[in-house]
């Protein structure tokens, strides 16, 4: 199981996640997409029908029916009621039950970086878990850190 935390710094989560889904969804695999918060789901779903108008990634928000067909689904919890072995946790807050999931990509901002930093530690004695830490340059690109 693999967990990479992306410290969002320069690009913001509305640039960051679309890129990620877009990956996930070319691979043929599925994503789970976490916010507990309904605005920022709502937002979410918005996003990933306007962000790029070259593209489509096909997704719903969980309990609009069809669930089981979405390749990315955005929930309120770790539910995947669409069978995705991906799951992106977008509003700072680890979730243990992300560990049951083959990949987990944990995006967290300044607002939340105490929280990323046990949640990180923690995970550091877990068996079976491969950590990856993501941080952005000064031009806003990706860089492996740990």
């Amino acid at each position: 199981m693999q967990v990479d935390f992306y410290h969002l710094t320069t690009t913001p989560l509305d640039r960051a996640l679309p890129q990620i889904a877009e990956k996930v969804v070319a691979s043929g695999a599925r994503l789970l997409i976490v916010a507990e918060d309904p605005e920022q789901r709502a937002q979410l779903d918005r996003l990933l029908w306007i962000y790029d108008p070259e593209s489509f990634l096909p997704h719903a928000q969980a309990g609009g029916g069809g669930d089981a067909l979405q390749p990315v689904l955005i929930a309120g919890s770790v539910d995947a009621a669409n069978g995705a072995r991906h799951v992106a946790i977008v509003d700072g807050r680890w979730r243990d039950e992300a560990l049951t999931f083959d990949r987990a990509f944990h995006f967290f901002g300044e607002d939340h970086i105490q929280a990323a930093r046990t949640a990180w530690r923690g995970l550091g004695d877990a068996a079976d878990v491969e950590r990856r830490y993501w941080k952005q340059s000064d031009t806003g690109r990706w860089e492996r850190a740990a």
